[in-house]
C-alpha cells in the first residue's frame, strides 16, 4: 500500500472474522512491523543519506520468506507484553486469551497478509524472493485492465468499513448475550 494505514482495514477484518483462532493485535500489528524497512528506506532517502536512492526491496521484509520471519518474531515479541494488549481487548470488550504460539503465528499470517496485498499494489515486492522475477499477483492483479492501484485502496478503506460494522455486531452479541446470561442468573429456580 502506498501508506501503512490502508493495511489496517482488510487485516482488522480478517483478524475480526478469524478471532478465535488469531491473536487479533498480534495479526494486525504485524501489518504494521514490515513496513519498518519502508519506513527505513524513506529516511535514508530523504535524509541526510539521500545518496542511497534505497528501492522498495532492500532487506525483503517484503517476501514470505523474510516477512514470514520478522513476523514470527514479532508476535514473538509481543509475548512479554500480553498484559497491556489484555487490557487493551477488555477495553474494547474483545475476548482474548494471548498465547506464544498463537501470537508466533498470528504475526507471521499476518506479515504474509501484508505481503500478499503489497505484492498486489507495488510491482517491486519480491513476494518469493530469492527468486526476483516471480510476481504472481502483480502479474495477475495488477494490470490496469483487471484492477488499478486506486480500486485496490477503495477495496481496502471498504474493509476499514466492514471491519467496524463487524466490529459493532460483536459489541451488540456479547452485549445480548451478558444481558440474557444476568437475566437468567437472576431467575430464582424452584426445586423440583
Amino acid at each position: 500500500m502506498p501508506f501503512t494505514p490502508y493495511h489496517f482495514g482488510p487485516s482488522a477484518f480478517v483478524g475480526l472474522v478469524f478471532k478465535r483462532w488469531l491473536d487479533l493485535p498480534a495479526f494486525v500489528l504485524a501489518n504494521v512491523a514490515i513496513d519498518m524497512e519502508v519506513l527505513f528506506c524513506i529516511e535514508k532517502t530523504s535524509g541526510p543519506l539521500s545518496h542511497w536512492n534505497l528501492p522498495h526491496q532492500v532487506f525483503h521484509f517484503h517476501s514470505l520468506l523474510v516477512g514470514g520471519i520478522v513476523g514470527t518474531v514479532f508476535g514473538l515479541a509481543m509475548f512479554p507484553f500480553r498484559s497491556i494488549f489484555e487490557k487493551l481487548m477488555n477495553l474494547l470488550r474483545l475476548a482474548y486469551k494471548p498465547a506464544a504460539l498463537k501470537m508466533a503465528v498470528s504475526g507471521l499470517l499476518g506479515a504474509w497478509f501484508h505481503v500478499a496485498i503489497d505484492s498486489i499494489y507495488h510491482w517491486d515486492v519480491q513476494m518469493f524472493w530469492p527468486n526476483k522475477s516471480a510476481r504472481p499477483l502483480w502479474n495477475l492483479l495488477s494490470r490496469p485492465q483487471i484492477i488499478s492501484q486506486s480500486q485496490i485502496r477503495d477495496i481496502c478503506l471498504a474493509f476499514a468499513v466492514a471491519a467496524v460494522a463487524l466490529y459493532i455486531v460483536l459489541l451488540v452479541s456479547s452485549f445480548r448475550a451478558n444481558r440474557n446470561n444476568k437475566k437468567s442468573a437472576s431467575q430464582p429456580t424452584w426445586p423440583v
